[in-house]
Formats: C-alpha cells, structure tokens, sequence
C-alpha cells in the first residue's frame, strides 16, 4: 500500500478536473492505496502569501517571505492549514496535482497553495539539503493532471502554444525537481472544454493505465545540480548535452 495525496484545483464540483480526481482517488483506493485529497475551493484556500501567514512577524518589520517563513517553519509556527498541508505531503508517497491550464499555468489557488506551503525550512533553504538533488522531499514521486481547452497539435513542437513540456516546465523542474521529488511525465487530456462521454471513457481509461504506473514509471531524467554536469556558477559544463541541443532540453539527461 502506497499513500497518495491530490491536490485538486477546481471552482465546480461538476467539473472534468473534480470527476477525475473522484476517479484517480475511486481507482488508486480500489488498487489497496490510501489517498488524501485537498479540493483547494471547497477548502477556501487562502492563495495569498502576507503577513498573516507568520505569526511572530510584527508590521513595524518589513516583511521578508522566506527568512519570516522559514522562521515559522522551524519553530512550529505556521499557521494551521498549512501547516495541515506539510503533514500531508510528508505523510505522502506521492502527490498529484489536478487542474486546468488557465492562461499557460496553473490555477491561481494552486499556485497560492504552492506559494504557502513549500516554505523554507520545509521545502528549500539552509536547513534542508541542496536543491535539484537528494533534497528536502526526496523520495515521492509526482504528477501533473492537467486539462487543456486547445488541442494537442498546438502544445507540439511546432505547435503555437510551445511544446506542453516547455509549458509545465516550472511546475516539473521548477517545483517537483528542485524540491527532490520525482517527477514523471505528465498526464494530459485536450480538447477539454467540450469532452463527449466516448472521449471522456478514453480518458479515464488512458488515466488508469497512468495511475497504476504511479510508482513504476521511468521519471523525467533532469540533470541533478550535484551530478557533476554543472559548474560552481548553477551552469551546465560544456559538452554535456547531445549536439544541437538547446533551451530547457539542456537539463534533461
């Protein structure tokens, strides 16, 4: 038995994201796992980072996010849902995040919630290892659900929106790899807005075939930063990428 945590952005219970993650959570228990789910809407997330976040922080300081964060987090004094939150993720073998793409990026509530829980002391910083290495959530595995309203041809190579790899970068290396956790290849369904009941059969077939690879998929192969494949300055050493490599590939093994 492995435990899963979802996180699902979404406003309406009705929606595609909300049945997919009924379902993920349906199929994942089926198959003898615990699972936790954190709907940020029917929580009423607070998705904004102020002072009220830090309880010790008096307004006659400036507000400094991560050593007022990281202050918090080692002393015990986070603010419980988050603090409600970093248990979840500890307690967890894998997270999955669930959402549509709004504006090239996830929700504004996913983003809030990943602004206020991945505080450092808990998620980076000087009290935790290294990033983009064995760092300080190391050992869970991780997914992006994402739904798109375009097609798939457009999130190509050549497609107009860029290649949906190059899109999820931030939240694949930026979040999940600099953090330690092993991200895998996201799991997308497009042409979202309007999904008949046969695309929609399709979806979630092609979704469980997903979910039962959770914890046996080859992840994403990104460099890590104590590998050798990088300098002192964060750049990576000449000749380490296949020729004609270029741009983000560069940090793919």
């Amino acid at each position: 038995m492995k435990k899963i945590l979802i996180v699902s952005a979404h406003p309406d219970p009705r929606s595609l994201n909300s049945a997919l993650t009924t379902f993920a959570a349906d199929h994942l228990r089926e198959a003898g796992h615990d699972v936790r789910i954190s709907d940020l809407y029917a929580m009423k997330w607070k998705p904004t980072v102020d002072a009220d976040d830090y309880p010790d922080h008096t307004p006659d300081h400036r507000l400094h996010v991560m050593a007022a964060s990281e202050q918090a987090t080692l002393g015990g004094r986070l603010t419980p849902d988050v603090a409600a939150e970093q248990e979840k993720i500890r307690w967890s073998d894998a997270v999955v995040l669930q959402f549509p793409m709004w504006w090239f990026s996830a929700p504004a509530i996913l983003k809030g919630w990943i602004d206020r829980v991945f505080t450092s002391g808990f998620a980076y910083g000087l009290q935790v290892p290294p990033p983009y290495a064995e760092s300080a959530l190391t050992g869970r595995r991780a997914l992006l659900s994402v739904t798109l309203g375009a097609r798939e041809t457009s999130f190509s190579d050549r497609g107009i929106h860029g290649r949906l790899t190059d899109v999820l970068h931030p939240l694949q290396h930026g979040l999940f790899c600099f953090t330690g956790m092993t991200p895998l290849e996201p799991f997308a369904v497009y042409d979202a807005n309007e999904l008949p009941e046969d695309r929609f059969q399709a979806a979630r077939q092609a979704y469980a075939r997903r979910l039962d690879t959770l914890f046996t998929a080859d992840p994403v192969p990104f460099r890590s930063l104590t590998g050798g494949d990088y300098d002192r300055a964060m750049r990576l050493l000449p000749g380490r990428e296949r020729p004609g490599t270029t741009g983000l590939d560069l940090h793919v093994r």
